[in-house]
């Protein structure tokens, strides 16, 4: 029986961010542990250039998004945040681009082409429970815990809420916003935030065995449905339901369509081309 995969082995490094492919899979690593991987400027900058890279690459199937460290992502650098309150207008300015750049790296990954899969293996917080809600789907150890916290320290998790809130009812985001309270994965499963919950030290595990479902698909036709989910969500039901048709009519032309349903008839497995 062979061992469990595990998170690639991490080296020490300068850069924020690190990227591993292996079988059409790309596992991103936030790499400020000393930092709790919390999103400095420079960490988003490098995630939404290489979510932009990954976007164009043909080769990649699906993404994991790790950490490295115990924390996943502790949210926003507050030091960095705090020096600027030096600024001639107290960081107005700079706290207006920081949160527009960070709504511009959660809306980098719900556009991206491929599934976006967080491998969440410590505490997930404020922008870091944000980060992870905005992916598609979620794989937590046993130990991990979400919350949003900024109300404790006199700013309410406006930013994360916008993910929060399309990702788990109503009830259950707003309770997680007003009261702050760290829940643990178990939980976080329990109200929709995380589809896998797996042992302590196996997240890297869980996720790559989502990953890898989703990379024995067609990737032209995953492309086709992440895109048509996210949409019809903001839709009315009767739009949902003509935009849904529309979109499935299209696919139908496809060639991985012809050939899934193809393969189906004649009971066999399908070779995708990816078009």
């Amino acid at each position: 029986m062979s061992k469990p995969a595990r998170s690639p082995e991490i080296k020490p490094q300068d850069t924020v961010l690190l990227r591993e492919d292996k079988d059409g899979i790309a596992t991103l690593t936030l790499n400020r542990p000393a930092a709790r991987n919390a999103l400095n400027e420079e960490l988003m900058d490098a995630l939404i250039a290489a979510l932009q890279t990954i976007g164009g690459d043909q080769s990649v199937r699906a993404v994991i998004l790790a950490a490295n460290g115990p924390v996943f992502c502790a949210g926003h650098d507050l030091k960095e945040m705090t020096a600027r309150r030096k600024d001639a207008d107290k960081g107005r300015a700079y706290f207006k681009m920081l949160f527009d750049k960070c709504a511009g790296l959660m809306q980098a990954v719900v556009h991206l082409p491929q599934p976006v899969i967080p491998s969440v293996q410590g505490v997930a917080t404020a922008a870091g429970c944000q980060l992870v809600a905005s992916c598609d789907l979620v794989a937590a150890s046993e130990n991990a815990g979400f919350a949003t916290p900024g109300v404790q320290i006199g700013l309410f998790c406006s930013s994360p809420m916008v993910a929060l809130s399309r990702k788990v009812a109503s009830n259950h985001a707003f309770e997680m916003l007003s009261t702050g309270a760290l829940i643990p994965a178990q939980r976080a499963y329990e109200i929709g935030l995380v589809n896998r919950v797996v042992p302590a030290g196996e997240a890297y595990h869980g996720a790559l065995e989502l990953a890898q479902k989703i990379t024995s698909k067609s990737a032209y036709v995953l492309k086709i449905g992440k895109e048509a989910y996210y949409r019809q969500l903001d839709m009315g039901l009767a739009d949902a339901y003509k935009y849904g048709a529309a979109v499935m009519a299209e696919n139908m032309m496809a060639r991985d369509a012809e050939e899934g349903i193809g393969a189906f008839i004649e009971k066999r497995d399908p070779k995708w081309e990816d078009r």
